[in-house]
């Protein structure tokens, strides 16, 4: 079982060159003013270019307006990550303006959260589940919480869906035997000061992935020689 992992908030060199080194598949990067791991639009630019051809890049955005869409496209990221209230049709206009790849986050704290799954997976790229933030909150995201994993068990499995919110290396071995996504998105868990990323943290939490990782595989090995 081969995830696909997201570190996210990456704000310098030295985190996306030791996330590259760690064979993560996915950078991201913040466009959003309120967030500690904002960055101005030329350094995300300068990010983008030192990741291409070593993983995917994506440019974290939060209800965007067309202006802003457009500068994020010239830069040319892989993936947009909306991660406001973008409505499906939002989304598509996104895409379609952007040319880019668009994976749209949905906050989840209840099931009904997760009805709108199937109306976004017919426009984004790619889903994301992150917890829904506390009440009163001025920024999105998970904010460290973990949501009620236990809301996926009905959840169409054909729907891909990349998991986020409140991952730590306590409880990340769990949520990938439980839960089986697509893959993970890791930003704050990678921190130990808010904004900035911890470079042991981050090693160890790929050290914890594959080690989960390898754990699932004999029994997905005896379920298909079962078939």
């Amino acid at each position: 079982m081969a995830l696909t992992i997201k570190y996210c908030g990456l704000k310098t060199p030295a985190d996306l060159d030791l996330a590259v080194a760690l064979g993560v598949d996915m950078v991201g990067f913040m466009q959003f003013p309120k967030s500690p791991r904002a960055l101005p639009l030329a350094d995300i630019g300068a990010l983008v270019e030192a990741t291409r051809d070593r993983a995917e890049s994506c440019v974290l955005l939060v209800n965007p307006d067309d202006a802003l869409v457009a500068e994020v496209a010239a830069l040319r990221p892989d993936w947009l990550q909306l991660h406001g209230d973008e409505t499906p049709a939002r989304v598509t206009e996104i895409r379609d303006q952007s040319g880019l790849k668009v994976m749209k986050a949905i906050k989840v704290g209840e099931a009904a959260d997760l009805e709108p799954m199937p109306d976004y997976a017919t426009v984004a790229d790619r889903l994301l589940l992150d917890a829904k933030p506390p009440k009163g909150a001025d920024r999105p995201g998970g904010h460290g919480n973990v949501f009620d994993w236990g809301l996926l068990e009905n959840v169409d499995p054909d729907l891909d869906f990349m998991l986020a919110g409140g991952l730590s290396l306590t409880n990340v071995g769990e949520a990938i035997e439980m839960v089986r996504p697509f893959g993970l998105d890791l930003s704050s868990a990678l921190e130990r000061e808010k904004g900035i990323k911890d470079h042991e943290l981050m090693r160890a939490f790929m050290a914890a992935v594959r080690s989960a990782e390898a754990a699932l595989e004999p029994t997905d090995a005896r379920k298909a020689e079962a078939l």
